[in-house]
């Protein structure tokens, strides 16, 4: 008789019977492993929840600190649940983002959560964990999404700035993880002047100093002087402020927008963006491809994102793969 699949698609999200637990459930449940912080991973109310700590932190600044009954930081080594044991290693998404590897029966499993592979230095780098089944993305998960090295995308931005120095730059980044990256990125270019923060920015980017990644200075981005104060500065705030009265006071703002998403043109004609800055924190087509093979699963399991897509690359290569059909999570969350 064949066994038993080692976990299991619910309305809840992904369940593993040998353990008892959920992984990123997106309702609330008694036991979930979560792999990092983003909204559409990590929600509140769950009885017991275990993530990095890091992850832990990210959800107690967003929730409060009574999000969960109870929560457990994942160390570096094994933890043995139920049936199963468990260890959570770098997806090098944001920071404390993780894969889980669950094994149980005989059988390893990734989840892979959101992941990338390129370095960034605000989180750890991508691990890769040899498994018999990986559960990947698939965000960008078709052949025309080829990122291009950020560095160059952030040089962009850095040279729009000196040619406009009469012009506020007003850049859409998400609150965690791509706000704090895009920092990074202008601060190893060599910019060292105050970036002004929306207020929904500034306590995630406290938690990232706190936890030793330098961001350089960052002050408020409140209006206390003359319109021309912003004028030649480079201003961070989340995208759905970029129509609100506060976004308004900078002088004739160049709009930016840093996503993986910038490299499709409807979406910079949707946004009305000038400057787009094709920056991911998710895998393009080429790393996808490049981590299905690497990993060398016997299957691969296909989740939130373009899964026929990278289900058929699959099955091209003569490599077993199903897509998962999960609901609940966005293309690239805050």
């Amino acid at each position: 008789m064949k066994a038993p699949p080692p976990l299991l698609p619910r309305p809840e999200g992904l369940f593993c019977p040998a353990g008892g637990y959920y992984i990123d459930p997106v309702r609330p449940v008694d036991h979930a492993l979560i792999t990092h912080g983003h909204g559409d991973h990590a929600r509140a109310g769950h009885g017991a929840v275990m993530a990095t700590e890091e992850t832990l932190g990210i959800m107690a600044i967003r929730y409060g600190e009574d999000f969960s009954g109870s929560r457990q930081a994942a160390g570096t080594g094994w933890t043995d649940i139920g049936d199963t044991r468990v260890r959570f290693v770098p997806a090098g998404h944001i920071l404390g983002s993780a894969q889980i590897v669950i094994e149980t029966g005989g059988t390893r499993v990734v989840a892979g959560g959101d992941f990338k592979r390129g370095s960034d230095p605000t989180c750890a780098d991508f691990e890769l964990v040899p498994c018999d089944i990986f559960i990947s993305e698939a965000t960008f998960g078709l052949p025309v999404f080829r990122h291009p090295p950020p560095r160059d995308e952030i040089g962009k931005l850095i040279q729009s700035v000196v040619a406009n120095p009469d012009r506020a730059h007003l850049v859409g980044v998400y609150a965690l993880g791509k706000a704090q990256r895009v920092i990074r990125l202008l601060r190893d270019a060599g910019y060292d002047a105050p970036l002004h923060l929306h207020g929904a920015l500034m306590r995630l980017c406290g938690y990232y100093n706190a936890r030793g990644i330098e961001l350089g200075p960052l002050v408020a981005a409140t209006q206390d002087g003359p319109r021309d104060a912003f004028a030649g500065q480079v201003v961070l705030g989340p995208p759905s402020t970029f129509g609100t009265p506060w976004a308004r006071r900078f002088p004739n703002p160049v709009i930016s927008f840093a996503s993986g998403w910038m490299g499709v043109r409807q979406r910079i004609r949707q946004r009305g963006v000038e400057l787009p800055l094709v920056i991911s924190d998710h895998c393009d087509w080429p790393e996808l491809t490049q981590t299905i093979t690497e990993v060398g699963a016997e299957e691969i399991w296909v989740t939130h994102g373009r899964e026929e897509a990278l289900v058929r690359w699959c099955e091209l290569q003569g490599q077993a793969a199903r897509p998962l059909n999960l609901v609940g999570y966005e293309d690239e969350p805050e």
